[in-house]
């Protein structure tokens, strides 16, 4: 381990993958082959050797989290006069184990998920979803995408938005913002409007919907961003957050990559709204993509989503082959 900063000093625990790896401890792999087939996402490599060594020791650390918030909300239950769930303290067995018997989990542990465009921040969320629903005491975890509380595309047309999207101006902060002061007010059960990356769009009256879930992991691109003059941000109602990060040079050949898929996939289907883009020949294609990153997706990275990085509470950083070699957790 090692740190990194100013004049030697950073807030983060610098960790190898190799040392990270060791934190894994007794922690079983209960993912397969299979179920990675269907978590990682489009032109994305991952094995399950990754998912030992990373993302299973991030899976403790959640647990752990998880687990000792719910003791603290014991404890504030018992402060306030409220029905015991359980006295005495708990022991280092049962924390490992994910369950404190007894405890009432009325508010979702929340995990914000932030990064840029085709860096891999969907396929962290979902093995991430994957593995934290396998510990006791936690089973029900939900994810839900920030994309689903962007302007519909005609409010995006008439203020001139179209061009973007993905910026935080295209969001509805406000039904946002609503939405998470509900959910960490264990309101029992709560409707996400759908997004549908085939049509561009939100999809109208069509909502994913939570009912009192343990865990809800929320991904998205500005997550972590405070806006000038806000009173209230997002992040406020995190419990613990995570930064996906690599070199954009090496996020701009991901996103090249997966365009270029899309053009002989998706895109053909002439109800997509890129279907303008499946007669593309290659060096078009990816002369198009590249224009789109440079003009939207760079323009976002660095403004509004890299300088939020410092935020986080752990970041994974990825190499060019879109394994992860670098953790940083910031100190307690």
């Amino acid at each position: 381990m090692a740190t990194r900063g100013t004049a030697g000093f950073s807030p983060y625990i610098l960790f190898t993958r190799a040392e990270w790896a060791r934190l894994r401890a007794s922690t079983p792999l209960t993912l397969t082959l299979e179920d990675l087939e269907r978590l990682r996402g489009i032109n994305e490599r991952i094995s399950l050797d990754e998912v030992a060594e990373v993302y299973l020791p991030l899976s403790r650390l959640l647990n752990l989290h998880v687990v000792a918030a719910q003791e603290l909300r014991r404890v504030t239950e018992v402060f306030l006069g409220e029905p015991a769930t359980q006295a005495g303290a708990a022991s280092a067995e049962t924390i490992e184990g994910g369950a404190i018997p007894g405890t009432a989990a009325k508010v979702p542990y929340v995990i914000g998920l932030a990064g840029s465009v085709a860096v891999g921040k969907s396929t962290t969320a979902r093995i991430l979803q994957a593995l934290l629903s396998r510990w006791p005491g936690h089973r029900r975890v939900d994810l839900v995408t920030t994309d689903g509380f962007l302007f519909p595309n005609r409010v995006l047309e008439e203020r001139g938005l179209m061009g973007r999207k993905g910026f935080p101006e295209s969001y509805d902060i406000r039904r946002f913002i609503r939405f998470l002061a509900e959910l960490k007010s264990g309101v029992p059960e709560l409707r996400v409007p759908l997004y549908s990356h085939f049509t561009y769009d939100i999809l109208p009256d069509e909502f994913q919907v939570l009912r009192q879930p343990d865990i809800v992991i929320i991904e998205g691109l500005n997550v972590l961003q405070t806006p000038p003059g806000a009173s209230v941000f997002v992040s406020d109602f995190f419990d613990f957050s995570i930064y996906v990060d690599a070199e954009e040079a090496h996020i701009i050949r991901w996103y090249v990559e997966r365009f270029l898929t899309f053009v002989g996939t998706a895109f053909r289907d002439p109800r997509s709204y890129f279907h303008r883009y499946a007669s593309l020949s290659t060096a078009d294609a990816v002369m198009a993509a590249e224009r789109i990153w440079r003009d939207i997706n760079s323009v976002n990275l660095r403004e509004n989503i890299l300088p939020t990085r410092d935020r986080a509470r752990l970041i994974l950083t990825k190499g060019p082959d879109h394994s992860v070699n670098e953790v940083r957790l910031r100190r307690m």
